[in-house]
């Protein structure tokens, strides 16, 4: 998966960072904080830079918040757990979505940030099938960033951005929520809520009955 645009490397002992992480963990915290109310377990899916997972951890301290990426993305992320984890933020693991089943036992939520839109539609597939596999019975599924619907971008800024990803990766772009949907009713999930939040993006939340 490419990495964000905004990343700053790591140097010396400091993780790599990621400014739109830091700008919107918040607002995507104080929605998880009510969605994963009633879960123990969550697994992040891309964790970058570690930064949500942190922060999400120390949060939600009632939660065991695990974080996952690529094998590329791992030192940084590693760098990141071992400089200030909370105690319920396990160490990273390795994981490629594509690769079923998950290295992971059943959980009861599973969280992504920016990343539906970066890969390529049969990835977008592969995470649901994934999800659903991995996902306890009535666990939560958290998906944030940007999406259209009914075929239509939200802002101009949301087609620009559709543009340049497209650009640099032609498999790559912002998913028609209508498309995600049925990919996660297919896995037997149930849209439950779908929450604008700043900087054009949306946390949308399915539930496995």
């Amino acid at each position: 998966m490419p990495q964000n645009t905004d990343r700053v490397p790591g140097t010396g002992n400091l993780p790599p960072f990621s400014q739109a992480a830091e700008n919107n963990k918040g607002p995507i915290g104080d929605v998880l904080r009510d969605v994963f109310a009633n879960a123990c377990s969550v697994l992040e899916i891309a964790s970058g830079t570690g930064q949500h997972a942190n922060h999400m951890a120390r949060m939600m301290p009632h939660l065991t918040w695990q974080p996952s990426d690529l094998s590329e993305n791992m030192p940084g992320l590693a760098a990141r757990h071992a400089l200030d984890a909370p105690p319920n933020l396990l160490p990273p693991i390795e994981l490629d979505i594509s690769r079923h089943p998950w290295p992971v036992a059943r959980v009861d939520a599973i969280f992504a940030a920016n990343c539906l839109h970066i890969v390529s539609w049969p990835l977008v597939k592969a995470f649901f099938a994934g999800a659903g596999q991995t996902l306890a019975t009535g666990g939560t599924l958290a998906v944030y960033g940007p999406f259209k619907y009914g075929g239509a971008f939200t802002t101009e800024s949301n087609r620009d951005f559709d543009t340049f990803l497209r650009a640099r990766d032609p498999q790559a772009g912002i998913r028609d929520i209508e498309a995600v949907d049925e990919l996660a009713r297919e896995r037997g999930l149930t849209l439950e809520r779908d929450c604008a939040l700043p900087a054009n993006n949306q946390l949308v939340v399915w539930r496995r009955s």
